[in-house]
């Protein structure tokens, strides 16, 4: 096996980690909604997930684990995505705010600090913040 072999297999598995906890969020009210099914269909796509695999996670989403972004901008990336998947059907459940801060601690966000960020990333995601606003308004609330 090459190097490069290496690298891909464990990019694709961070991207189906990623994936999967995110399916979580989607099936934490036990139904995905057609809004939800579109935006996890574009994101299976823009992470490069096979529709095999695509079956095999929302099979067994729960058995990925959450592997945390080394960079604070991949975080951000992930959480945005998450904040989305939560406000994807316009209902901001507790289980599923409860379930995104778990996941934000889960990403490298620190717990005293998840509800806050949390709250504050539903809001920017309610506001229809694009991916580098959100980023840029969550780095600002830490300074």
């Amino acid at each position: 096996m090459s190097i490069s072999d290496l690298f891909d297999s464990g990019f694709q598995k961070r991207n189906q980690d990623h994936f999967a906890a995110i399916v979580r969020v989607a099936m934490s009210d036990g139904i995905i909604t057609d809004e939800e099914k579109a935006f996890l269909d574009r994101l299976a796509r823009n992470l490069d997930i096979s529709e095999n695999d695509y079956k095999e996670i929302l099979k067994d989403y729960g058995t990925h684990p959450i592997n945390p972004p080394t960079s604070y901008d991949r975080r951000l990336e992930r959480l945005y995505d998450l904040s989305r998947m939560v406000y994807a059907d316009h209902i901001k459940g507790d289980d599923q705010v409860v379930l995104l801060e778990k996941l934000s601690i889960g990403l490298g966000f620190s717990s005293e600090n998840a509800k806050y960020v949390v709250d504050k990333a539903l809001i920017l995601v309610d506001q229809g913040a694009d991916n580098d606003t959100f980023a840029e308004e969550i780095k600002n609330m830490n300074r």
